[in-house]
């Protein structure tokens, strides 16, 4: 009787497959997306691809909905199952995604590539952007030459960004920067990223403030977070890089 394949077994294979295929990778694990939440989010040097992982304990309840929510992000999908789908997964996702398959043979996994993926045609660079941090955002209007607009919020500064394609930089360029900003990530220290930036925000907020009132109370706020964040516990969180 052939083991069944668990996704906890399939991951660092998978990986390790993906790397051996793609080359230059960085693999992002468990990311939310719309109603659902991505299994993978593996970067390239130029894309995003959204993975889903379908085991051999997993079934396709779901699956209508994640393909639909997949679809509004990465650059290409795939999916990857174990042997008790490899079968039928054909008739259960799109033409335009890819699909592994796994099997185990001699005690260790093999992957093929049953179906290689296209570009996802209903990809928008607008939902793509949303996966950048506020700070990481700043960081790509920075390599264009955009206005700071520090006190806008994520949608506004991601419609301007957008607005530059194709006139003023090449939605080519957009992605690879992406991808290089993604590269870069580190989840050690986004909890310090996120309040260096909010610090800063909050400071120009002071400084442009005309009414007293108002800017007592945000100095009061921004005395407030500087001594509650010594109490906070800070969480790492792993990932491959």
């Amino acid at each position: 009787m052939e083991k069944r394949m668990h996704d906890r077994d399939m991951r660092e294979p998978l990986f390790d497959y993906l790397e051996e295929q793609y080359g230059k990778i960085r693999i992002l694990e468990e990311k939310t997306i719309g109603k659902s939440r991505a299994d993978v989010v593996m970067v390239t040097p130029e894309s995003l691809y959204g993975i889903e992982i379908k085991s051999d304990a997993d079934t396709y309840v779901r699956l209508q909905g994640q393909v639909r929510d997949y679809d509004r992000y990465y650059d290409y999908n795939i999916v990857a199952v174990g042997t008790s789908h490899a079968g039928h997964i054909e008739e259960h996702v799109p033409v335009h995604w890819g699909i592994i398959t796994a099997e185990i043979v001699d005690g260790e996994f093999d992957f093929y590539m049953l179906r290689k993926p296209k570009q996802n045609p209903k990809r928008t660079l607008a939902r793509k952007l949303e996966f950048l941090w506020r700070p990481e955002l700043a960081q790509l209007q920075q390599l264009n030459s955009m206005p700071k607009y520090k006190d806008k919020r994520k949608d506004f500064v991601i419609d301007k960004v957008v607005s530059l394609v194709p006139e003023k930089v090449a939605e080519e360029t957009i992605h690879r920067q992406i991808s290089e900003i993604l590269f870069e990530r580190d989840y050690t220290t986004v909890e310090e990223t996120l309040r260096e930036y909010r610090k800063g925000e909050l400071q120009k907020a002071i400084e442009a403030e005309e009414d007293p009132g108002r800017k007592m109370e945000l100095m009061m706020l921004q005395a407030e977070k500087k001594a509650a964040f010594p109490q906070k516990r800070r969480r790492r969180r792993s990932r491959r890089k």
